[in-house]
């Protein structure tokens, strides 16, 4: 299996960053933890801090949109102690709602920038642990059976030979779709992103429940495109499936995946000594050794795998995060599409 062969593979390194933690203590030996990355770099994650420390990791596998939600939901008997990745808006609105805790780690000043400004927006109540561009995937074997351009740009997408060929997910239950908006509205205004989103609609086939759900479907052929994280296009051709990524020419944004610790979280201790473990270098490069995953990793000591995208050729925007990672606003505009585009015949 994956998972247990890639653990091999990085035993030493973990070794080397459970020096970070003091053996937990006896009342402290289990953690619940949302996980909304890949599967193999939740269980690859959870399997490898249980072997470092001997705390018992109870896991649950959501989507942000579906994790904020949970969160909300538990506010007065909160279940989870740890929330653990997905993109950035959601845990800065969990922040707002006063969902999660105030906690700087000792790692706090080995992080990038741009993950300790999500920390100092947040109140430190939350933190970046990895950023990744949005983009395209595509099924370069399929658009050649149906004689399809590779798509470089969003404008693409709109073409009428693309209909019912692209695959992207519902932001409701999707941060990844959430960046998608957020991303058009910024580039070009939001009467014009809405305009483009509706035109969009008319070649979408389905809207997937979870964001790395689109890019799965292309690699195994169900969709021709997706519009997805680019890191999540690696992990499937390392599997052996026809998958490749390209970022729009005319710019795109880029999540900043996040971890917080729950308000009310029944094993702190336990909490924060993982929080300050998923911060470390060691840590941080499970998801290359696992293949979950290939994002920028927070820590600026972590090796990067060649699968990382190179940000140095990628045309970004100037994301807001803030702004785009308040509740209302991202309330208001995921209603906006719910009403004007996802209500919309095909």
């Amino acid at each position: 299996m994956l998972v247990k062969h890639s653990l091999k593979l990085v035993s030493s390194a973990l070794l080397a960053g459970a020096t970070l933690l003091a053996a937990p203590a006896r009342a402290q030996d289990s953690l619940n933890i949302i996980c909304s990355v890949q599967a193999d770099w939740c269980n690859g994650l959870s399997t490898a801090y249980a072997r470092a420390t001997g705390v018992k990791v109870n896991l649950s596998l959501k989507g942000s949109g579906e994790a904020l939600a949970q969160l909300v939901a538990e506010r007065e008997n909160p279940k989870t102690d740890v929330w653990f990745g997905g993109t950035g808006d959601p845990h800065l609105q969990a922040a707002e709602q006063g969902l999660t805790l105030e906690y700087k780690s000792p790692l706090l000043s080995q992080l990038q920038p741009w993950a300790q400004r999500q920390a100092q927006q947040a109140g430190y109540k939350t933190v970046g642990i990895y950023s990744g561009p949005l983009g395209f995937g595509y099924n370069p074997e399929l658009l050649a059976k149906k004689k399809l351009a590779v798509p470089q740009s969003w404008a693409d997408l709109l073409k009428p030979e693309y209909k019912g060929e692209i695959q992207v997910a519902n932001p409701a239950s999707s941060g990844t779709a959430y960046t998608m908006i957020a991303t058009l509205v910024q580039l070009w205004g939001e009467d014009k992103a809405f305009d483009y989103l509706k035109a969009l609609h008319k070649n979408v086939s389905v809207y997937t429940r979870s964001g790395t759900a689109p890019i799965k479907a292309v690699a195994r052929g169900e969709t021709a495109v997706s519009i997805s994280f680019v890191h999540d296009g690696p992990p499937e051709k390392l599997h052996g499936f026809p998958v490749e990524t390209v970022t729009p020419s005319e710019g795109t944004g880029a999540e900043i995946g996040s971890m917080s610790i729950v308000k009310g979280a029944r094993h702190l201790e336990a909490a924060k000594k993982f929080y300050d473990w998923a911060l470390s270098p060691a840590a941080q490069e499970i998801p290359f050794q696992t293949k979950a995953s290939f994002q920028v990793p927070s820590n600026v000591a972590t090796k990067l795998d060649p699968n990382v995208p190179d940000f140095r050729k990628i045309k970004f925007i100037d994301y807001d995060y803030a702004k785009y990672g308040a509740s209302a606003e991202r309330k208001r505009l995921i209603a906006r599409w719910e009403k004007d585009v996802n209500s919309l015949p095909k």
